[in-house]
């Protein structure tokens, strides 16, 4: 059966179909107005200082390609109006925290951890497996979604804003109901860089979530220098008030800026992820189907596979010349096997503890051991997918990453 989205509840459908009517009458009652949605955002919180404006330029392509590449039915518009909304108030207020604080921008970030790799690499697993070291410090989602005001110890693990990030990310869950299959979601999971960069308007959620390739296009060229120093202070402004002993971070959009990354925070390790190319571009194609689908009814998992397999080819051989050129030390650097990390999650941690000299500690076993007995991998439900479903021929495919997989010893996988 080919691949198609999922089928929306018929409430939603019909909403959809009365907004589209609207529309095609010259009536607009979602506006994605770059002016309104300021003005907006200024009114909402009482403030009017954003900081730097470079984020405009990215905002408002983002929203010329909302307007006239994404199909947005009126539930779509809806959901990245809010989106955009959200961000734009979290960007005044931690900005006017910034203003009134400077003492937070002087916060070090010593020897952060990020784990890079295409997505469906086991990238979000591990971050969350590290992050159960009492150690370790990782932005959370909730804390992501609603930084104001800022998280602090004492509070932190019953911040009311979890709750209502769970209550938010739940309307997903009724929506698509298998998306969690594909990648779960909660409050009191680590959260991933692209989430933290969305607040300069630079992100690689845009074109996962919508189709937007004339923005992912500009971001892929652009300089995103401003986006990994705003990456920056707010890792400083999250750890003000409740610190870690070292950060662990990842999305796998560093691929492609790995350079700005390493400029950014110049003693980064690095943990880059592997696994068989043509199973990720696979299960990438189905979730970015699933995901489309809450937002538009216009979905094409053809034109999606065509696009994301090239797109991820170029990611890896970006993030493969930085390393080169850059000639990291290996004791910086640790490429991580899918495969093996699947067979002994521990010992692939223990490894990664070892290779950066960090303590792995007695508390941190039992975490790791209990969290997963109680959590595995396929709790709700397989994620089926296959490579047809996205469009593509193996043998071409395989030559595609064929220098991929020599380089990093990535071994074929059954597909």
């Amino acid at each position: 059966m080919a691949l198609t989205p999922p089928r929306l509840p018929l409430a939603l459908r019909l909403f959809n179909r009365a907004g589209a009517w609207a529309r095609a009458g010259g009536w607009n009652a979602v506006s994605l107005d770059e002016g309104s949605l300021l003005e907006r955002a200024c009114k909402q919180t009482g403030l009017s200082d954003f900081g730097d404006p470079a984020f405009r330029q990215g905002l408002r392509r983002l929203l010329d390609s909302y307007e006239n590449e994404a199909a947005l039915t009126v539930f779509g518009r809806t959901i990245v109006r809010r989106d955009t909304l959200r961000l734009l108030e979290n960007r005044l207020r931690l900005q006017d925290c910034w203003t009134k604080h400077p003492e937070i921008l002087a916060g070090r970030i010593e020897q952060p951890i990020f784990i890079l790799g295409m997505p469906r690499t086991g990238t979000s697993i591990l971050h969350e497996l590290l992050a159960l070291d009492p150690a370790c410090r990782v932005p959370m989602t909730w804390e992501v979604m609603s930084p104001w005001p800022p998280p602090e110890t004492g509070s932190y693990p019953t911040d009311p804003r979890i709750a209502a990030v769970d209550q938010q990310l739940a309307g997903v869950d009724k929506l698509l109901p298998g998306f969690k299959r594909m990648h779960p979601m909660g409050a009191k999971l680590p959260q991933e860089c692209a989430a933290i960069t969305a607040l300069d308007f630079m992100t690689m959620i845009a074109h996962t979530a919508h189709r937007v390739p004339s923005y992912q296009a500009w971001l892929e060229q652009v300089d995103q220098t401003p986006a990994y120093q705003g990456h920056k202070r707010q890792l400083q402004y999250f750890q003000w008030k409740c610190p870690g002993a070292h950060w662990v971070l990842k999305t796998p959009a560093h691929l492609w800026s790995l350079d700005t990354l390493l400029d950014t925070y110049p003693d980064a390790r690095i943990l880059q992820c592997h696994r068989d190319p043509l199973k990720v571009i696979a299960s990438l194609t189905s979730l970015v189907t699933t995901l489309r689908g809450m937002a538009s009814d216009r979905v094409d998992p053809l034109e999606i596979g065509a696009d994301w397999t090239k797109r991820l080819a170029e990611g890896l051989q970006a993030a493969t010349d930085v390393r080169e050129r850059r000639g990291l030390p290996e004791e910086r650097v640790l490429d991580v096997q899918f495969r093996e990390f699947m067979q002994d999650e521990v010992g692939m941690v223990r490894r990664i503890y070892e290779h950066f000299g960090l303590e792995f500690t007695p508390i941190f076993e039992a975490r790791l051991s209990g969290y997963l007995a109680t959590h595995a991998a396929d709790k709700h439900g397989a994620h089926r997918y296959t490579l047809a479903d996205a469009g593509l021929e193996v043998d071409a495919e395989r030559r595609r990453y064929a220098a991929y997989q020599e380089h990093y010893g990535v071994a074929s996988e059954v597909l």
